[in-house]
Parts: structure tokens; sequence; C-alpha cells
């Protein structure tokens, strides 16, 4: 093996240990922050981009039940609650849980609504569906979050690089 591919797998390697022990969570306390920042912005009216569409969607799903600044005082407290829960990494199944709860109802519009979702059904969203379908990265975030409720730990394996084995 050249010195030059030894050198780039010591430093490769370096770089992904480092991704390895701080990933987790700088995934965590950045969900955390999109989730407080979203859920503070519905404390104030007209403060949310999604505001109207989740309104709209619990009023729907309940039959209407529910007054608009009861749902969106609630949204807010839910997901500034998630926000929080990750942020300090406190109560984090629980946390998860009421993230998963909240997913679930965030693509109930793609069904309810498919025409304020799309432009081209199914396949050209429109911004409120780019705002839904992003939400497959925060459900994924979510499960690799959930991974480690137990305690467990990314870890680095050796590449073929490493091995000599080009």
């Amino acid at each position: 093996m050249s010195l030059y591919i030894k050198r780039f797998a010591k430093f490769d390697k370096s770089v992904t240990e480092w991704m390895a022990k701080v990933g987790l969570k700088f995934l965590r306390i950045s969900i955390g922050i999109i989730f407080t920042w979203f859920g503070v912005l519905k404390f104030f009216e007209g403060m949310s981009p999604a505001e109207g569409i989740a309104v709209r969607t619990i009023e729907t799903l309940t039959g209407g039940i529910l007054d608009d600044q009861i749902i969106l005082i609630g949204l807010a407290v839910w997901e500034t609650l998630i926000g929080l829960g990750l942020l300090f990494n406190i109560f984090l199944r629980e946390t998860l849980f009421l993230l998963y709860l909240q997913m679930v109802g965030t693509f109930m519009p793609v069904f309810l609504f498919p025409s304020e979702v799309f432009f081209r059904i199914p396949y050209a969203p429109t911004l409120e569906g780019q705002y839904i379908f992003k939400n497959l990265v925060i459900i994924s975030a979510g499960i690799i979050l959930g991974a480690t409720v137990m305690g467990a730990k990314l870890k680095v394996v050796d590449s073929d690089i490493d091995k000599g084995t080009e």
C-alpha cells in the first residue's frame, strides 16, 4: 500500500472516529433545536408557516371539537417538550415516543389535503409538501436516536484500506 493511501486511511479513520464520537450528540441537539424553535413559534399566532395546515389537519381529525387556539397551544407545548427533551437528553424514550406520534400527524395532510401538498399529484410537492416530506429525515434521526436509548453507540470498524487489502 502506498504511503499516500496509508496516510489517507489514517486521516479517514480519525475523522470517522470523531464523527462516531460526536455525531449522535450533534444529531440529538440539532433536532432538539428545530423542535424547540418551531414549537416556540407556535405560541405566537401567525409566526409558524405550518400553522394553517396543522390546525386544519387536527380540526379534521378531531371533527372540529377543538378551538384553533387550543390546537396551536397544544402543538406548541408538544413540539417544545420534544425539543427540550432532545436538547437536554432527558426522558429520551418518552421524548422520542412524542416525536414519532407527532411525525404521524405531520403526514396526515398528504392524505387529507393532497391538493395542498402537491401541485402535481403524486410527484411534485408544493412548498408545504416539501416541508412535510423533509420529516422523513427527522423520522430517520429519531430511529437512530432511539437505538441509543439502551446505551448503544456508533462503532468504527476497520476498512479494507486499513487492512491493506484494496
